[in-house]
């Protein structure tokens, strides 16, 4: 029998290979959201999701043992964003889908109150790890409000809240309810003070200025909030003058702490973020094509080294650090010339 005949007599069993499952089958058959398509050819879709409790596995985030994320998929569209891989999951490669096709988790509120039984004491749970919970549709879907409300009736529990965005002060009352009960740290993102900038590498973010505002009336309101200038871009952002700067501005709102980690790229971001270097700073593009060809993470020699500048500017400035100090290594000697470290590339592993 021909290929041409088996495919003709037995069109079910074709059609059943062809289906999608796991999570592109959740994918496949959302439907569009009362949100429907915004201005920047955004589309918003529902998806039922049969979780919203993730155990964390990264070792980007060793800190944190369960991690949520209220919707698939980010509007900001940051240029370095490590979580564009997530759609991969539902079958969709084109980097771009991450920013252009946004997921909203429905049920997010009942699921997180049956799953919060499996939370262990001393556990950490981290909101926002793959997508920004405050982006713009969260103002109409309420989906990360909801999972505030369930967490404000627990107690002893330790969270974290990662952002980029100005929304999070709608929800400032809630998120003091749950301080009052829970151990809860605000990590808002601001990855340089330069508007400029952030205008580009960040399109659709709030700008600096507004999120430093921001970080300030939640100091004032008594939370726990801190400045996280991530990720640092060689060459760009990691300069010790811009680190002052940016611990200047960290100081004068309050910040809790100030943290900062360099760049990774992941292969689903690096043709997106190259493209940016391209276009932004042509004069760097050799020097990451080089040093991020082969590998996701910077040299060893080069994170030590800016690990160890990043830790003298908070003590400089009496700012906090994120984590405790005894979780963390104790930094290395500060190398004398940064730009010698990122411009070598002959021995990757340094």
């Amino acid at each position: 029998m021909s290929e041409e005949t088996a495919n003709t007599l037995f069109p079910i069993l074709d059609s059943e290979a062809a289906r999608p499952v796991g999570v592109a089958r959740l994918a496949a058959e959302a439907g569009a959201a009362d949100a429907g398509r915004d201005g920047h050819g955004v589309e918003f879709r529902t998806m039922v999701t049969r979780s919203v409790l993730n155990r964390v596995v990264s070792k980007r985030m060793p800190f944190f043992n369960w991690g949520i994320n209220p919707y698939r998929g980010c509007e900001f569209g940051c240029r370095y964003c490590y979580a564009r891989y997530t759609h991969e999951f539902m079958d969709k490669q084109d980097p771009y889908l991450f920013e252009r096709e946004i997921y909203i988790k429905q049920q997010a509120a009942w699921l997180l109150r049956q799953e919060l039984k499996r939370v262990r004491a001393g556990e950490e749970i981290a909101i926002g790890t793959a997508t920004d919970p405050y982006q713009p549709v969260e103002r109409r879907a309420h989906a990360t409000r909801s999972l505030l409300e369930v967490l404000a009736d627990h107690e002893g529990l330790r969270l974290g809240l990662v952002t980029k965005s100005t929304l999070i002060e709608r929800d400032v009352e809630l998120l003091r309810r749950i301080a009052q009960r829970n151990i809860l740290r605000i990590c808002v993102t601001i990855t340089t003070p330069d508007a400029k900038l952030a205008r580009v590498l960040e399109p659709r973010a709030p700008r600096p200025d507004l999120r430093f505002r921001t970080v300030e009336r939640l100091r004032a309101a008594g939370l726990r909030t801190g400045i996280l200038c991530s990720p640092l871009l060689p060459g760009i952002t990691d300069t010790r003058e811009a680190l002052e700067a940016m611990a200047r501005r960290a100081q004068k709102v309050r910040a809790s702490f100030l943290g900062a980690q360099p760049l990774f790229l992941k292969p689903c971001s690096r043709p997106v973020f190259l493209q940016f270097i391209r276009e932004h700073f042509p004069a760097l593009e050799a020097q990451y094509e080089a040093r991020y060809r082969n590998r996701a993470f910077v040299p060893r020699a080069y994170h030590e080294r800016v690990g160890a500048l990043v830790q003298a500017v908070v003590r400089q400035y009496g700012l906090g650090q994120r984590f405790s100090a005894g979780a963390r290594k104790e930094p290395q000697p500060v190398w004398p010339v940064q730009g010698e470290l990122w411009g070598r590339v002959g021995n990757q592993d340094q």
